[in-house]
């Protein structure tokens, strides 16, 4: 079972374009964006996930203002959490949340198997405690690579792809 993971996309359409293409490519159990996706129209890009079967949630980040206009243009993809979502895929406990502040604690507490996070726009893989992840950035803006991650949830492994 696969998890994707997007995040800081910040309105680049072309990479979200493509990003979301990667991941529609994959058998994936469900997408996760972890936050600044900043315009309400970026929806669109998602707009197949449900035509594929594949549940989608995210989490707002710190440059999303727009959040009425985002959680209305997203409702028939999936819901936009405020600061953190949480699911059980697989039998692995899974949290999603925007900021670092608090991805030692929420991986040293031993409720989560993986911690998603974004803000950073730095990918971040690593095992101990849990499965932590950063997939670096969608929107290429700050380092250039545009990359996501793709998590495999039956060995807590994480792959990072660059579009």
């Amino acid at each position: 079972m696969k998890l994707g993971v997007i995040s800081d996309s910040h309105d680049n359409l072309h990479k979200l374009e493509a990003g979301v293409s990667i991941l529609c490519a994959h058998d994936l159990a469900m997408v996760v964006h972890a936050g600044d996706f900043i315009a309400p129209f970026t929806a669109r890009y998602f707009a197949s996930l449900p035509d594929l079967e594949i549940p989608f949630a995210g989490v707002f980040g710190n440059n999303d203002g727009e959040k009425f206009g985002l959680r209305k243009m997203f409702e028939p993809i999936g819901p936009i959490h405020e600061d953190k979502f949480e699911v059980e895929l697989g039998g692995r406990r899974i949290i999603v949340v925007h900021k670092e502040l608090l991805v030692e604690p929420l991986a040293r507490s031993g409720d989560y198997d993986v911690v998603v996070y974004g803000h950073t726009h730095r990918i971040d893989v690593r095992t101990d405690p849990c499965l932590i992840v950063n997939p670096g950035e969608a929107g290429g803006w700050t380092t250039g690579k545009s990359t996501l991650a793709i998590v495999d949830l039956t060995d807590l492994s994480a792959t990072i792809e660059e579009f």
